[in-house]
């Protein structure tokens, strides 16, 4: 007889299995990610159809297989209907549910992970509005607390190369910063262009004695690419992301909060080392919101 076990779980993803069974992908609270088999969860009137969908929250009695898990009793806990009924919203979720796929474990309780995900979930479903910039300010919350919770949160407070603190200058308009992803964050650019010029100097001499440019040989070799440059808004904005809570900062646009969820895209995708396929379907949907505004 197969063993059986209970867990707590949200569907992450969902694939097609013979002619009318499911392979459920679940983010469970005691067990981390699991696959579960869903038995005859795509015929009519089937038990199991709905509780297989994506994003519902379901307690679960699951029975151990050879190969695969199979599902034997579901009780839904919670569903998130707002977001299949926006696209917006549910394009950000599914994002999102990639970033938690890709960091989840197997076997191991995942506590927290369940818990951001869900919160951001929650989050996304209430807003109130389905502008361009509540979607993906949101998206770009999510996607930094993930990061952070898997402990490679971009470094948006100093300058990766010096230590110093990092300000925003609203009063320069032409002020920037850089972002780089393989050096983990931002970078003062006076910074980088002045350790850069003591590179070309080279080694030695009366100007520079050899422990000092045993010091500048480091930063020649090491001299971090400039993967974007950062506005005032931009970077203002990515400062704020580690709050608990969304900050509202007067002026930020659809644009800026583009470009910031563009820079969190590449430097997670960076790290995951995979690309983030649902971000296509927030690419769509923005530029379809472009268009039905101009």
């Amino acid at each position: 007889m197969s063993r059986t076990y209970k867990a707590t779980g949200i569907n992450l993803k969902t694939q097609v299995l013979g002619e009318s069974d499911k392979i459920v992908t679940i983010l469970t609270l005691e067990f981390g990610l699991i696959r579960a088999v869903a038995p005859g969860a795509r015929k009519h009137n089937s038990s199991l159809g709905g509780r297989s969908g994506m994003f519902v929250v379901n307690e679960l009695l699951i029975a151990k297989g050879r190969s695969l898990d199979k599902i034997t009793q579901a009780q839904t806990l919670k569903t998130y209907p707002g977001l299949a009924k926006d696209l917006g919203k549910l394009a950000a979720s599914q994002y999102l549910a990639e970033i938690v796929l890709s960091q989840a474990l197997s076997e191991q309780p995942q506590e927290e992970l369940y818990e951001l995900f869900n919160e951001h979930l929650h989050r996304l479903e209430a807003l109130s509005s389905t502008n361009a910039s509540g979607v993906l300010a949101h998206l770009a919350h999510g996607v930094f607390h993930l990061l952070a919770l898997a402990g490679v949160t971009p470094q948006v407070q100093v300058c990766c190369l010096s230590g110093r603190s990092l300000k925003p200058d609203f009063a320069d308009p032409n002020w920037q910063v850089g972002f780089s992803i393989p050096a983990g964050g931002t970078i003062c650019l006076e910074t980088r262009e002045r350790l850069r010029k003591e590179g070309e100097r080279g080694i030695g001499g009366p100007e520079f004695p050899m422990p000092h440019a045993q010091t500048v040989v480091v930063h020649r070799q090491e001299m971090p690419v400039i993967s974007c440059r950062l506005g005032s808004m931009e970077l203002a904005l990515l400062q704020h992301l580690s709050q608990p809570e969304i900050m509202q900062i007067d002026g930020a646009r659809d644009h800026n909060w583009l470009s910031v969820e563009q820079i969190l895209r590449q430097y997670a995708q960076y790290q995951l080392g995979r690309p983030i396929r649902s971000a296509t379907l927030i690419d769509s949907y923005f530029a379809a919101n472009h268009d039905a505004t101009i």
